[in-house]
């Protein structure tokens, strides 16, 4: 299974929601959602209980960064995206790096899908060695003597490698795992491909459009949600 979330609105006004998605990817059919302000373990793990009252036996989760995730479904193996995974280390070097060390660690993210585990653990070692005093340079502050690492973005991209390592390669022990949450990407595009046409729809108008589309990949749609829409 794949889990993720969309959100609508404006985080900085406070504003947003978003909608929770866990997701067959082969069957390419939604098995639950719902609606919450902001993810929670709390919110992943009602979407576990609900799916394990039915009968169904979870077998792997692949999510994005989010830890509510892992905690939610624990102790089901979890895969971190690969897609995800390449933007966090985005987020530190951008998409078109100047530095030296940058460009070196963007092509190592991207070879996330060429390289096995034991590969890709030995290439980022050999990165870390090549530029430990690079990443651990500091800067002093001349006005009040602080000091902070001077390439600090691309410090916390290696460092969020070496979080999620342990979660990158599930799949090579569970082998059904799907290594990228790409199904529920696409089909939160179209969500939100749909929802840009009524703009002017409030919170609840929308959650009653997005009920419907979700139904419509849903194999056997509860009466709760049917009532909720019709």
């Amino acid at each position: 299974m794949v889990a993720d979330a969309l959100y609508f609105g404006e985080r900085k006004e406070h504003t947003s929601w978003c909608v929770l998605v866990i997701r067959d990817p082969k069957r390419k059919e939604n098995l639950w959602w719902g609606f919450f302000d902001t993810e929670t373990t709390f919110a992943y793990r009602s979407g576990r209980d609900y799916l394990e009252q039915l009968g169904y036996e979870i077998m792997s989760v692949t999510g994005d960064g989010f830890s509510g995730i892992r905690e939610a479904f624990y102790p089901i193996p979890f895969q971190m995206c690969h897609v995800h995974m390449e933007r966090l280390v985005i987020q530190g070097t951008t998409r078109k790096p100047e530095l030296e060390a940058g460009k070196a660690l963007l092509a190592l993210a991207r070879s996330l899908h060429t390289f096995n585990g034991d590969k890709f653990r030995r290439y980022l070692a050999m990165y870390i060695e090549k530029y430990h005093d690079f990443l651990n340079e500091k800067t002093i502050n001349p006005l009040n003597g602080s000091s902070f690492f001077t390439h600090d973005p691309l410090r916390r991209a290696v460092l969020s490698l070496m979080r999620f390592m342990p979660f990158l390669f599930t799949y090579e022990t569970h082998k059904d795992i799907s290594r990228t949450s790409n199904s529920l990407e696409g089909h939160f595009a179209h969500l939100r491909d749909v929802t840009e046409i009524h703009r002017g729809l409030k919170r609840a108008q929308k959650e009653k459009v997005l009920h419907s589309i979700l139904l419509a990949s849903t194999i056997a749609p509860t009466q709760g949600k049917l009532k909720h829409v019709l």
